[in-house]
C-alpha cells in the first residue's frame, strides 16, 4: 500500500542551504527525535516536539552563513556530534548545544561541502579538495571543474578509504589519497551524493546521485571500475534533486527512497523484488526542499519525512493520522486541545502585529533622521539558469525568502519566452525600440499570493549574445529590488559532453597568435556555457560539445599560441569565428585566423534538420486544418465522412494545438538556421548569396529535401 502522509509545519529559521538539517538518533526504536538546523543567519538551532509545540534544546548566537551541516561521531556508535561548516571554519557542538571544536581550515575560498567518518574530515570549497584527519592535512586534490558535494564510502565496512567527488562537468571523481583513480560519467551535473540506505547497500560500495536536471542513479564503486546499477530519467520534467535519504517510510522492512528536488516536490520510492526503484508517494510543497530526512518528530512511533526548505520552514509528512477514532471523553479532550492552541496561536498573531507596527515606526523615525543611513532591507535571492537538452531551452527559476510581488524581464538580445506548465504568474509585455536602446524583450511577471518560487523558460538564437536581466520585486515595505545577470553567450544552445563521433564531416577553425593560455580560456568561457572558469589544469585542454537543437558537434582544443575548432555544422565555426576575431581585436591581440571547410558537412547538417522541420511543417499544416474539418464535423453531424488522416486530425485536436503553441517560433528559428548555414556556407567561399535568400525561403514553403540539398549545391 502507498504511504497516506500528513502535512506538519513545525517551524521556520533563517534562509538555509542545501543538506544544513539533520535528526539526531533516537534514545530507543521509534522515539520521538530532536531536529538541528542551520541557516544563513549563522544561527544553528536543536528543538524538539512536545504536546504539539517545537521547543528548543539549544539555539547558538548568529555568525557567518553556514554551507553545511553534518553529523559525527566515533566509528560505531551513535552519531550525535554535531558538525557545521561556515566560511572557512569548522565548528562541533554536543547534542546539548556545548561547543566542543572550532577549527580554521585557512581555505582562501569558503566550505561548500562536507563530510564526517569518525576522525576523518572530507571538505570540498569551489574547485579544491580537502582531507583531513584529527585536523591535520592529508591530502589535497585541485579540480577541474566545480565540486557540488563531498563522500565518503563507509570505512568501517571497506578498511579503506575512498573519497567521490560530484563535479558540475557531469562527471564523479573516485580518489585515492590526492589522485584520481578514475572518473565516472553521469547523464547531468551531480549536486548531491548519499550512501545507498545510509551504509553503502549490501556491498557498502552503492552510490546514489541526484543531478540539477532531476536525474537519480545507483553506482557500485568498486576499487577497479564503475557498476552502473539503475537511473531515473525524470520523465515528468521535475526540478534538480539537493538532498537525499534513506528510510522505511512504507513499513514493509525495506529502505525506501526519498529525494528532495528543487521545485519542492518531496517523492518516495520503494523498491520491487528486483531491486529498482518505483515511484510511491509525490507532495509538492510551494519552495524548494534543502534537506530531507526520515525519522519520527512528532510522536513516538509515527514515522515521518521531515524536510526543510529554502525559506527556513521545517515540515513534516506524518504517518500520524489526522481524524482519530476516539469515544466521547477523548473527543471532549482532542477538542479542548485545540482550543488551547488556537487560543495560543491568537496570542502569538497578536504579539507579531504589534512588534511589526513597533518595527515600522522605528523604521520610519530612522530612515527621517538627518543622520539616517540607507536602510533599504535586504531579502536573499536563489537562482538557477541551466540548459535543458530536452527541449533545448533555458530555465531560469528565482526563488526568494518571502513573497514576489513581481519580476521584470530584459533583454538587449533576441530570446523567446516560452510557457511553463506550473507558473501561475501574469505576464504581461512591453513594446521595444530594439534599434534605438538595445531593448528585445521587456516582459512583467505579476504573482499570484504566496508566490515565493518563479519558473520562467527561454529559448535564445545562436550567434545572438547578450544579457538577460530580471529585476526582481518582492512584497515588503518599503519597496525595493534586486537585478540579477544572466549572460546569453554566442553558442549559448551547446552543452558539454565527454564524447563525439568523430566520423562526422568536420569543419576546422585554427587560431593561433600571441596569447596566453588563459586569455584563450576566456574566449572560450565567454563563447560557451558550461566552461569552468578557471582555466583547467595542464598546458592542453579539449572539451567536448554538442547543440541541443540540432544535435550538431563541436571540439575544442586549445594551448597557449594556438586554438583549434572543429565542429560539422559551419554556422558554428562561423560564429566562433567572429566572436573570437572581436574579442581578440578588444585586447589587441594580432590573431591568425585559418579554415578548412567540408562542402560533405552542409548536406549533412541539413540532414540532421530534416526530420525537426518536416515534423514541424506537418504540425502547422494539421493546425490550420482543425478549424475546417470542425466546421464540416458541426454541419455534417458526424466525421463518419472523413478519410481516416482527417479524423485522426479532430481526435488529436486538442493535443495538436497545445503542442504547435508549446513551440512559438519553431518554424521560424528552422528556417533561420537553414538561411544562416546557406549564407555561412557561401561567406567562407568569399560570396555574398543574401540576394538568393527569398528564393530559398521560397524552397522551403514548398519543402523538398532533395530540391533544398540542390538549392545548396547550385547557388
Amino acid at each position: 500500500m502507498d504511504p497516506i502522509l500528513n502535512r506538519m509545519d513545525y517551524l521556520q529559521v533563517g534562509v538555509t542551504s542545501q543538506k544544513t538539517m539533520k535528526l539526531l538518533p533516537a534514545s530507543r526504536h521509534r522515539a520521538t527525535q530532536k531536529v538541528v538546523i542551520g541557516d544563513h543567519d549563522g544561527v544553528v538551532m536543536c528543538f524538539g516536539m512536545k504536546k504539539g509545540e517545537a521547543g528548543a534544546v539549544f539555539k547558538t548566537l548568529p555568525g557567518p552563513k553556514i554551507a553545511r551541516l553534518e553529523l559525527g561521531g566515533v566509528l560505531n556508535t551513535p552519531q550525535e556530534k554535531i558538525f557545521i561548516a561556515a566560511a572557512s571554519e569548522i565548528r562541533a557542538f554536543t547534542k546539548r548545544g556545548k561547543q566542543f571544536l572550532s577549527f580554521e581550515t585557512n581555505l582562501t575560498e569558503s566550505i561548500k561541502a562536507m563530510h564526517i567518518s569518525g576522525s576523518d574530515l572530507f571538505l570540498s570549497a569551489s574547485y579544491i579538495y580537502n582531507h583531513y584527519c584529527d585536523c591535520k592535512d592529508q591530502h589535497y586534490y585541485l579540480s577541474g571543474d566545480k565540486i557540488n558535494d563531498v563522500i565518503c564510502l563507509p570505512v568501517e565496512r571497506l578498511s579503506r578509504i575512498t573519497p567521490v567527488l560530484a563535479c558540475q562537468d557531469r562527471v564523479l571523481r573516485v580518489l585515492q589519497g590526492s589522485d584520481v583513480m578514475y572518473e565516472i560519467e553521469v547523464p547531468g551535473p551531480p549536486t548531491v551524493l548519499a550512501l545507498h540506505n545510509g551504509n553503502g547497500g549490501d556491498s557498502g560500495e552503492d552510490l546514489l546521485f541526484g543531478t540539477s536536471d532531476g536525474k537519480l542513479g545507483l553506482i557500485q564503486i568498486t576499487t577497479s571500475k564503475p557498476i552502473h546499477k539503475w537511473e531515473i530519467r525524470n520523465e515528468k520534467k521535475r526540478g534538480g534533486i539537493l538532498c537525499i535519504d534513506s528510510f522505511d517510510i512504507v513499513g514493509d522492512g525495506v529502505k525506501d527512497l526519498l529525494v528532495g528536488r528543487d521545485d519542492g516536490m518531496v517523492e518516495v520510492y520503494s523498491f520491487d523484488n528486483a531491486n529498482q526503484p518505483v515511484l510511491r508517494f509525490d507532495q509538492m510543497l510551494s519552495e524548494s526542499v534543502t534537506s530531507i530526512q526520515g525519522g519520527c518528530v512528532a510522536k513516538d512511533s509515527y514515522d515521518e519525512i521531515v524536510v526543510s526548505t529554502y525559506s527556513g520552514w521545517v515540515t513534516g509528512l506524518t504517518t500520524e493520522p489526522i481524524h482519530k477514532e476516539s469515544g466521547p471523553g477523548e473527543e471532549l479532550k482532542f477538542n479542548q486541545e485545540m482550543q488551547n492552541k488556537i487560543s495560543s496561536l491568537r496570542n502569538e498573531l497578536e504579539h507579531l502585529q504589534y512588534k511589526v507596527l513597533q518595527e515600522r515606526e522605528n523604521y520610519q523615525q530612522s530612515s527621517q533622521s538627518s543622520k539616517a543611513k540607507s536602510t533599504v532591507p535586504s531579502f536573499g535571492i536563489n537562482d538557477k539558469f541551466t540548459l535543458n537538452k530536452d527541449d533545448a531551452s533555458y530555465s531560469l527559476i528565482l526563488e526568494v525568502q518571502t513573497t514576489i510581488d513581481n519580476v521584470l524581464i530584459q533583454s538587449d538580445v533576441p530570446i523567446d519566452l516560452l510557457d511553463v506548465d506550473k507558473n501561475s504568474a501574469v505576464v504581461s509585455f512591453s513594446s521595444c525600440d530594439s534599434e534605438s536602446n538595445d531593448n528585445f524583450l521587456l516582459a512583467t511577471y505579476r504573482c499570484q499570493a504566496d508566490t515565493t518560487r518563479l519558473e520562467l523558460k527561454i529559448r535564445s538564437i545562436e550567434g545572438q549574445y547578450g544579457t538577460l536581466q530580471a529585476y526582481v520585486t518582492p512584497r515588503i515595505q518599503p519597496k525595493t529590488c534586486q537585478v540579477r545577470q544572466y549572460h546569453i553567450k554566442p553558442l549559448s544552445l551547446h552543452q558539454r559532453t565527454h564524447f563525439i563521433d568523430h566520423d562526422r564531416p568536420m569543419n576546422t577553425l585554427t587560431l593561433t597568435g600571441q596569447f596566453s593560455f588563459a586569455e584563450v580560456h576566456s574566449w572560450v568561457v565567454f563563447c560557451l556555457p558550461e566552461v569552468p572558469e578557471k582555466p583547467p589544469a595542464g598546458e592542453c585542454v579539449t572539451f567536448y560539445f554538442q547543440n541541443t537543437f540540432l544535435d550538431t558537434q563541436l571540439e575544442s582544443i586549445y594551448r597557449k599560441g594556438e586554438g583549434v575548432f572543429k565542429s560539422d555544422n559551419i554556422s558554428t565555426i562561423s560564429i566562433l569565428k567572429d566572436v573570437l576575431s572581436k574579442e581578440a581585436t578588444k585586447r589587441k591581440i594580432n590573431l591568425n585566423i585559418s579554415y578548412e571547410i567540408n562542402e560533405v558537412s552542409v548536406q549533412h547538417t541539413l540532414k540532421l534538420i530534416h526530420p525537426k522541420l518536416e515534423y514541424q511543417l506537418l504540425l502547422a499544416k494539421k493546425v490550420q486544418l482543425i478549424d475546417a474539418l470542425k466546421e464540416l464535423q458541426i454541419h455534417e453531424g458526424n466525421m463518419n465522412f472523413l478519410i481516416p488522416e482527417y479524423r485522426c486530425i479532430l481526435e488529436e485536436a486538442d493535443h495538436l494545438q497545445e503542442e504547435y503553441k508549446k513551440q512559438p517560433a519553431h518554424l521560424e528559428r528552422l528556417y533561420g538556421m537553414i538561411t544562416d548555414l546557406f549564407i555561412d556556407k557561401f561567406k567562407f567561399k568569399g560570396t555574398n548569396v543574401k540576394t538568393k535568400v527569398p528564393l530559398l525561403l521560397e524552397i522551403l514553403d514548398s519543402y523538398d529535401q532533395n530540391a533544398l540539398i540542390s538549392f545548396f549545391d547550385a547557388a
